[in-house]
């Protein structure tokens, strides 16, 4: 190939993929545009447990619970962070900022709806100052 040839090919090259990136572009997602900030809503509420409790005042807007199902055989084991993180869900419903534990344990007998499962109740508080 001769020099200018080349350049020619280049040239004509990088025009194709420009025009190729420059077209109009259409994003589709599985996500459900209403349902995407009761996703994230989780994530506005503390989780307090343990040593790390709430500091100041707060109103307790109630108790909420949290469950994580082990419905058959060949589902996994319940966790305790799916039953947290539910019952964190729980509490924001309520307009809560913050969820404070007060007991988690599994339950390892089956019954009508599950063979196994983890649950966690605790108080759905509203604090005074933001995190």
């Amino acid at each position: 190939m001769t020099s200018p040839l080349k350049y020619a090919f280049i040239a004509s090259s990088i025009a194709l993929l420009l025009s190729a990136c420059a077209s109009d572009y259409a994003f589709n997602s599985n996500l459900d545009k209403k349902a995407i900030n009761d996703y994230f809503k989780v994530g506005d509420v503390t989780l307090y447990e343990g040593t790390n409790q709430p500091r100041g005042k707060f109103d307790v807007l109630g108790l909420v619970e949290g469950e994580a199902c082990q419905e058959t055989l060949r589902d996994a084991p319940p966790q305790m962070a799916v039953a947290r993180t539910n019952a964190r869900r729980a509490a924001a419903d309520i307009g809560a900022n913050g969820f404070v534990v007060k007991s988690c344990f599994m339950i390892n007998e089956a019954d009508n709806s599950c063979i196994s499962r983890a649950l966690c109740v605790g108080q759905a508080i509203k604090t005074l100052t933001e995190k």
